[in-house]
């Protein structure tokens, strides 16, 4: 079975624009055994991507971000020794002037003013004690009373938020 993030461009059977810079896709995502029947039925599918070809979810994950202002979904940076991000976790949303991170978990905007405070999901690395010993690099959690001052903070905020929760 083809993992969902890793789909083959040449399985791609309609590729049209979405809302917003995102498409829709429309391909076959592995073939499925006809119970019964000596042959195989293509499984064929939705999801949505962003303009540079990047998952950025299901057809309804999709609309959700477009309806609440995030037209242009961006892959977060990878953290150091690992390998690159496949699915947008970070976005702008113009009309609100914060930028958003989120997971499978949770969705989080930032604003400029935002102060990073005790127990927010910001001032977390998402990852063990023992697992920053060995790779200090990962932690991407700003310190408490760390305050957006420039739309780069909030979109580091939103950075931060999206590392802890997923």
């Amino acid at each position: 079975m083809i993992p969902l993030i890793e789909i083959d461009p040449a399985i791609r059977v309609k590729n049209e624009m979405y809302w917003g810079k995102m498409r829709k896709i429309t391909g076959v995502f592995m073939m499925k055994k006809v119970w019964g029947l000596p042959w195989y039925k293509p499984l064929t599918i939705i999801w949505i991507e962003n303009r540079f070809g990047h998952y950025v979810g299901d057809e309804r994950f999709g609309f959700f971000l477009y309806k609440n202002g995030i037209i242009d979904p961006e892959i977060s940076p990878s953290l150091p020794g690992c390998d690159p991000h496949k699915v947008c976790s970070i976005g702008w949303c113009a009309s609100e002037q914060k930028w958003y991170g989120w997971s499978h978990r949770a969705i989080c905007g930032f604003k400029l003013g935002d102060v990073v405070k005790e127990g927010d999901c910001t001032n977390s690395p998402g990852v063990t004690a023992e697992c920053l010993k060995d790779h200090p690099g990962w932690d991407l959690s700003l310190p408490i009373g760390f305050e957006a001052k420039t739309l780069e903070d909030c979109k580091r905020m939103a950075i931060a938020f999206a590392e802890s929760v997923s």
